[in-house]
This record gives C-alpha cells, sequence and structure tokens, in this order.
C-alpha cells in the first residue's frame, strides 16, 4: 500500500444526504458486519464511490473543517462512531492509512 507524505493521512467515506440513512449504513457495518467499501458503493453520493470510498492520501486543509476534524482523529482502521454533518451531507468516515 502506498505512503502519504508527513502529515497526510488517508481515509474512506460514504456520503449520504440524511442523518437516518447514515446511521441505518453504520448499523449494517458495526452490527451486521457489512464490509465499508461495498455500503460506500451502494450507497454514498460521492463520486468515490466507485472506489469504495476511498479519497487517498491528503494533508490538513484539503477538507471542509468537520470533515477533517473527524478524520484526523482516527486512527488507521478506525471508523467514526455517529456520522459527521457537513455541507454536503452525512460522512461515515473510516481512516485506512
Amino acid at each position: 500500500m502506498s505512503k502519504g507524505k508527513p502529515g497526510e493521512i488517508r481515509v474512506s467515506h460514504i456520503l449520504v444526504e440524511k442523518q437516518s440513512q447514515a446511521l441505518e449504513i453504520l448499523r449494517k457495518i458495526t452490527q451486521d458486519g457489512a464490509d465499508f467499501g461495498k455500503m460506500a458503493q451502494q450507497f454514498s453520493n460521492c463520486p468515490s464511490k466507485k472506489n469504495g470510498g476511498d479519497l487517498g492520501w491528503f494533508g490538513r486543509g484539503k477538507m471542509v473543517p468537520e470533515f477533517e476534524r473527524a478524520a484526523f482523529a482516527l486512527t488507521a482502521g478506525q471508523m467514526t462512531k455517529d456520522p459527521v454533518k457537513t455541507q454536503f451531507g452525512y460522512h461515515l468516515i473510516k481512516r485506512t492509512g
């Protein structure tokens, strides 16, 4: 797996319009063991869905503040416990690197 530059992280996300949708997808992943990437492909409104939600490597200042704060607070392999609201909708974020 490629590495980002120092200070960069890699995340995947699922973007939906409604908090209720995000909570239902979160439940499927955490309780039913659904695959994050497959859920992204099926439900995400972001073009990254074709890559299982992968946004690649990025540093601070590249994403909207709410998304960035949540993403940088995660450790590799960890997913947000609650949907993150931004001007785009509700995100489930998983740090992959």
